[in-house]
């Protein structure tokens, strides 16, 4: 294969119109090293290589953000962290700043404390309230976090407080966030902004987002939430390779009488420390705060009513979001456009598990709030997500999320045409013999692998496939072909799992990688493999083909 040929593969295989012969030259040029080039080009097993290589990966070639970063920060969805400070599960677990760190390089960009007064009641420290988890302090975070903020990403961080504390600690909190971020601190002013910066002009900045300490004081009637001893024994078992993503089901009101009006069960709305807290706050804490969280009251109705003078953000819990979706689904979608939704997992998950994100997304949530120190199958969508624009944190929102027709908004209910067909040919994978144990699967044999491959979205469009097995074969060849029609592609995520089958026991886990429809290249290309927790192999790819096909 000359250049010649290589160009003319490059245009008609890989779809790739604007491919030069300068193109298809350095690509020749990578192999002149390897003894298994020739001079006249790329004899079979070096186009084989090539096909296989990490120059031709199956998200864009486009390195780096390549979205439009000068909208306001409510335009994007925003890698979010939940209890960002938690080593394990949500119970026991130890709180350090390691799990915080390990975030901000994956490129999380919005980082959760939740403050205490420590035992003596004169620092501040971080934990996850009534429970067991051994506290770190908060001094130890915010350090930490100016030091890795901007390893990943350029873009700004915010850190949302949970706070537990009286003012004299408040007044503390506003001392040490001021003298450890100094010039990177965005401070707007005690008043709400009347619309949020972009994230271009942000850039090596944190924002802080917290609730005013007037309105915590004010928020007591919530009940508690249970004991640990209440909690404990709703550890479930998860399957070797994590529990399948949950579907998003649409409920009718008679289905679930207890949609409320209200929020009942957000992280804001919590028991704000001791009762005998003075009534009075902290100019100096309150005017850290550049994204104010909290509701008006008369419940969910009116926290969603946008004001055009003010911005602010609102946290529903997961079950809280689902309920709400009934009624005013097409409100939180108007709210969202200019006004921050953080989206939680509830209370129950204390093994740090996760719920579907796409019930945010779908819904132009901006923080959809992840334990990212778990793992499993709605951990990899959430990485699948943020691996769009260059990793950078920030992926912009679809423009039917952001725009409104003669006043009318986009409806996650509404039943959609297909727009497109995303067509997935699975040709064969490798690596396994190099990455792995040769007796990792099975003791006496070589593995018996099979894929599945689906879509990861609005409810229309979920679809799991898989291919047949093919037994006894470190590398094996499937050569099978799949059509996956999209009512909503711009918030399409394709999942990728490979599993070995065992007659006996569960099935192995044999890699996965969830990718963005948006930025997925056409043509053949050679898809990595990652482990549960998301690390990438060393060698385990797929060979796969895609064609996305306009209806």
């Amino acid at each position: 294969m000359n250049v010649d040929h290589l160009h003319r593969f490059l245009i008609e295989y890989q779809t790739d119109v604007k491919a030069t012969k300068e193109d298809a030259q350095a690509i020749l040029d990578n192999f002149k090293h390897l003894p298994i080039f020739q001079k006249k080009g790329l004899h079979l097993d070096a186009f084989f290589r090539y096909l296989f290589g990490d120059l031709n990966t199956p998200l864009s070639s486009t390195p780096g953000v390549h979205q439009d970063m000068t909208a306001p920060l409510s335009h994007y969805f925003i890698y979010t962290g939940h209890n960002s400070y938690l080593t394990g599960n949500q119970l026991s677990s130890d709180c350090s700043d390691v799990p915080i760190i390990k975030a901000l390089q994956r490129g999380v960009r919005v980082i959760e404390l939740d403050m205490w007064p420590n035992s003596a009641k004169d620092d501040v420290d971080i934990l996850h309230g009534r429970t067991l988890t051994t506290p770190v302090t908060l001094i130890k975070c915010l350090q930490s976090i100016k030091e890795y903020a901007f390893t990943a990403s350029p873009y700004p961080v915010v850190i949302t407080l949970e706070d537990h504390l009286t003012p004299d600690l408040q007044a503390k909190v506003a001392e040490m966030v001021t003298s450890t971020f100094g010039d990177m601190l965005f401070t707007p002013g005690p008043e709400c902004l009347k619309e949020f910066p972009s994230p271009d002009s942000l850039q090596k900045r944190v924002l802080i987002s917290t609730k005013p300490p007037k309105e915590y004081l004010e928020s007591k009637s919530i009940k508690e939430k249970g004991s640990v001893s209440q909690k404990g024994n709703d550890l479930a078992e998860e399957e070797a390779w994590g529990k399948e993503v949950p579907d998003i089901k649409p409920k009718t009101e008679a289905e679930d009488k207890t949609a409320p009006d209200v929020e009942e069960d957000s992280e804001d709305d919590e028991d704000q420390g001791d009762g005998d807290h003075k009534q009075t706050t902290e100019p100096e804490y309150k005017s850290l705060i550049a994204i104010h969280a909290g509701k008006p009251k008369g419940g969910l109705k009116e926290a969603l009513k946008v004001d055009p003078n003010k911005v602010r953000r609102i946290s529903l819990s997961e079950p809280a979001l689902e309920k709400a979706t009934l009624t005013y689904g097409t409100d939180i979608v108007r709210f969202t456009q200019r006004n921050f939704l953080r989206v939680y997992p509830k209370g129950t998950r204390f093994n740090s598990s996760n719920y579907n994100p796409h019930i945010g997304w779908m819904h132009g949530a901006q923080m959809v709030a992840f334990n990212m120190q778990g793992y499993g199958r709605s951990l990899w969508l959430m990485h699948g997500m943020f691996k769009s624009n260059g990793g950078c944190g920030y992926v912009k929102k679809p423009d039917f999320l952001l725009n409104s027709k003669d006043n009318e908004v986009f409806d996650p209910t509404a039943s959609l045409p297909v727009k497109k067909i995303l067509k997935v040919k699975v040709y064969m994978g490798e690596g396994w013999y190099l990455d792995f144990q040769h007796t990792h699967f099975d003791a006496y044999s070589p593995p018996d692998f099979y894929a599945r491959i689906g879509i990861a979205g609005v409810p229309a469009d979920c679809l799991m496939k898989k291919t047949k097995t093919v037994e006894d074969n470190w590398a094996p060849v499937w050569n099978e072909d799949f059509e996956f029609p999209l009512t909503v592609p711009e918030l399409a995520l394709l999942r990728i799992e490979v599993h070995e089958y065992d007659m006996s026991e569960k099935d192995d886990f044999g890699g996965q990688t969830c990718l963005p429809l948006s930025e997925l290249r056409p043509g053949i290309r050679a898809v990595p493999l990652y482990s549960r927790k998301g690390e990438k192999y060393k060698n385990v790819k797929l060979l796969m083909r895609f064609e996305v096909v306009t209806v």
